[in-house]
């Protein structure tokens, strides 16, 4: 089986030297998984067989469901099973979690993210609605409503998060967290010991990098 490693747009936009840094871990063993930066929503190219190690929930859900002959591995399956990854210590700092709407009905997922923050020593206090219940952090109304409504439902759901520190492990809720008056920290960022960067927030800007980096890959 062709394993190969998609890192996803909105990673690469975000901060691709992670996306380098996690390729280059897959491959500690041997040079046999190449980066696929092909985006999700257009045709692969790949051999059937292929299984994609993916970072982002939408890719997650369209590798998966629309290509006959593609697998999908999460990064964080495969790290929470890693004995040599060097993950830092937080002492025990309580942070909640928001878990996006594409792998809603995912529990290997939702269970690797939980055992990840436990090897870095993160207390986690559940939110209300989370893994199968999990309630979108308002970026997927991007282009359906008016921004007002859009802002609106992201501080909607920050509002539910029962601790100031919130872990994502999407790019886009990095932004919705922040534009609901939480810390964001995306599980990436975590694993490296970096501070999440909402950086570009508009909706519509970061929709509009977004779709250029999609219609460029």
């Amino acid at each position: 089986m062709k394993q190969v490693f998609a890192p996803g747009c909105a990673l690469m936009i975000y901060k691709p030297e992670l996306g380098e840094k996690l390729l280059k871990y897959l491959n500690k063993d041997s040079n046999n998984i190449e980066i696929h930066l092909t985006c999700c929503q257009h045709e692969l190219n790949l051999p059937d067989n292929t299984q994609v190690i993916n970072v982002c929930a939408g890719c997650d859900r369209r590798y998966r469901s629309l290509y006959e002959g593609i697998s999908t591995i999460s990064l964080w399956e495969i790290l929470a099973e890693s004995k040599d990854f060097p993950f830092p210590d937080y002492n025990g700092r309580e942070m909640t979690i928001h878990d996006p709407c594409p792998v809603r009905s995912e529990a290997r997922v939702h269970d690797s993210v939980r055992k990840l923050l436990k090897k870095m020593n993160i207390k986690i206090i559940e939110t209300k609605n989370n893994r199968g219940k999990s309630i979108c952090c308002g970026d997927s109304l991007h282009g359906k409503v008016s921004k007002e409504i859009v802002k609106a439902a992201m501080m909607k759901r920050a509002a539910e998060m029962p601790c100031e520190d919130v872990v994502v492990y999407c790019v886009s809720c990095i932004k919705s967290m922040h534009i609901g008056g939480k810390k964001p920290w995306h599980l990436i960022d975590l694993l490296f010991n970096e501070e999440s960067d909402p950086q570009t927030y508009d909706t519509a800007e970061w929709h509009r990098e977004l779709q250029e980096f999609i219609d460029q890959h």
